[in-house]
């Protein structure tokens, strides 16, 4: 049985554009991993097309078949986490083995008051 988990220092969720996330991978794989890598990524939920960008990772070295590695990573300037009724923009940390594809992650929130923006309420129309 195999088992992947993310934790991030301070259990911190909520983090400013270029700020780092500083955080502790930890695995036990039923087998030998060819490659463990964590990535800081964003994708789009809601209506429409899914997107997906990974902004930083980092390939651990010779990984053991159970294993705890630190990792940094940097954001980048954007873009922001979102709210919206018909899209949201999400962030996560990941932490992936191969092969296999063995993976968890862990959400966050990226932007500068440390919560998802919210589009601005419509005005009422008068009736």
């Amino acid at each position: 049985m195999s088992e992947i988990s993310v934790l991030l220092q301070d259990r911190k969720l909520a983090y400013r554009p270029g700020e780092t996330v500083r955080g502790t991978a930890y695995w036990t794989l039923g087998g030998q991993p060819e490659s463990v890598e964590v990535r800081l990524f964003w994708r789009t939920e809601g209506k429409g097309s899914t997107d997906t960008e990974i902004a930083a990772s980092r390939t651990f070295q010779n990984p053991a078949r159970t294993d705890r590695r630190d990792f940094e990573l940097v954001l980048p300037a954007g873009p922001y986490s979102y709210a919206g009724k018909l899209i949201a923009i999400l962030w996560s940390v990941e932490v992936i083995a191969e092969p296999g594809s063995e993976a968890e992650h862990q959400d966050i929130v990226v932007s500068p008051s440390g919560e998802p923006v919210r589009p601005a309420p419509l005005p009422e129309t008068p009736k």
